[in-house]
């Protein structure tokens, strides 16, 4: 019997860990977008390899103004290597050219104008043959201490900016999905992302990513206490009420979830700049992570009957910063699609 029967979701790698939290030191320069294709193409485990990868739409690696050729380029780039692109991110932060979806006309304009070229960029690349499915990330650029300032007014800005930004996917035909991270005011909290979906009302262009370290701290209320399942002190061997907590989480954002990122977390939080207090990724075998990951993914990639969800064509790893050593060692990869496999062979089909 075939050990690992399923070919669907399809596993994806990203490629944004080679650019997120590097440059800033020697030791941890940027990571190319070929070397993290190689490094993708390279990883094996029982026979299996990765389908595909998710992309960044920021320099270094493919520029969200990027000509017809340079993405021609990076199709072959791509295909020579026997994967597929999924997901792309859209860059609507201020660095990158974007701005705050709940800021001025201006800021507001920027960050359309960058959901745009990341819509026209999705459909060339499935005109190109090398995306089969995927969807447009975007998140509300909007820092959790902005949010804060104004939290009704906030709100309905960042639910008027995502309205139009589901106008502009449709053009394109692509969706979008919010990314679950809780550094982001109006998604900082698993009730304010329920809430901010449904102020936008718009499922067939607008649904939810779901990232398994991100969406852990949903449950401890880190930037949002009043909306806590669990406490900051929980304790983690408590797997029952853990699973409670998991179950209630799921059900509120499961239906809006068209996009699925299988990580780890430590419950702690992390991160640098505007990434403050974000979820810390850590490796999937990591001794202090609280997730296992086969069992906890079927909240996500299940129905309440226990049902798999065919929803997410391809499912993706996220892990960001790791330090570089780290991501050049193979056994690194081939733990990661390990893991991968083992959410496939627990909730696939063919």
């Amino acid at each position: 019997m075939n050990q690992h029967p399923h070919t669907y979701p399809k596993l994806h790698n990203a490629a944004w860990p080679g650019v997120v939290g590097k440059g800033d030191d020697d030791e941890n320069p940027v990571i190319s977008l070929v070397e993290i294709l190689d490094l993708t193409a390279a990883a094996e485990v029982d026979g299996r390899k990765f389908d595909g990868v998710d992309i960044f739409l920021s320099e270094p690696h493919i520029s969200i103004d990027a000509t017809d050729e340079d993405l021609e380029q990076v199709a072959e780039e791509v295909r020579s290597r026997g994967l597929d692109i999924g997901t792309v991110v859209a860059p609507v932060w201020t660095p990158t050219g974007g701005g705050s979806a709940a800021g001025g006309p201006e800021e507001v304009e920027a960050f359309l104008t960058q959901v745009r070229k990341g819509c026209e960029i999705g459909r060339k690349l499935r005109q190109l043959g090398v995306r089969p499915h995927g969807v447009v990330r975007i998140d509300s650029a909007t820092p959790t201490a902005q949010w804060f300032e104004d939290p009704e007014k906030n709100q309905s800005t960042i639910a008027d900016t995502f309205k139009a930004a589901c106008d502009i996917a449709e053009e394109y035909d692509e969706r979008l999905a919010a990314e679950g991270e809780i550094c982001w005011g109006g998604m900082h909290s698993w009730k304010a992302m329920v809430d901010l979906l449904e102020k936008v009302g718009h499922p067939e262009r607008l649904g939810f990513q779901a990232d398994m370290a991100h969406t852990l701290l949903y449950l401890l209320g880190y930037n949002a206490p009043e909306d806590a399942i669990l406490p900051r002190d929980f304790d983690w061997q408590n797997e029952e009420k853990k699973t409670e907590a998991l179950r209630e989480l799921t059900h509120a954002l499961r239906p809006w979830t068209i996009d699925f990122h299988v990580a780890q977390n430590d419950a702690t939080v992390h991160g640098t700049g505007s990434h403050d207090k974000t979820g810390r990724h850590c490796l999937p075998n990591d001794p202090n992570g609280k997730l296992n990951i086969p069992v906890d993914a079927a909240h996500w990639l299940r129905d309440e009957h226990g049902d798999v969800l065919q929803v997410c064509k391809h499912i993706c790893w996220d892990g960001c910063m790791f330090p570089n050593d780290v991501m050049h060692q193979p056994e690194t990869w081939n733990d990661i699609l390990s893991a991968m496999l083992s959410v496939q062979d627990a909730h696939g089909w063919n």
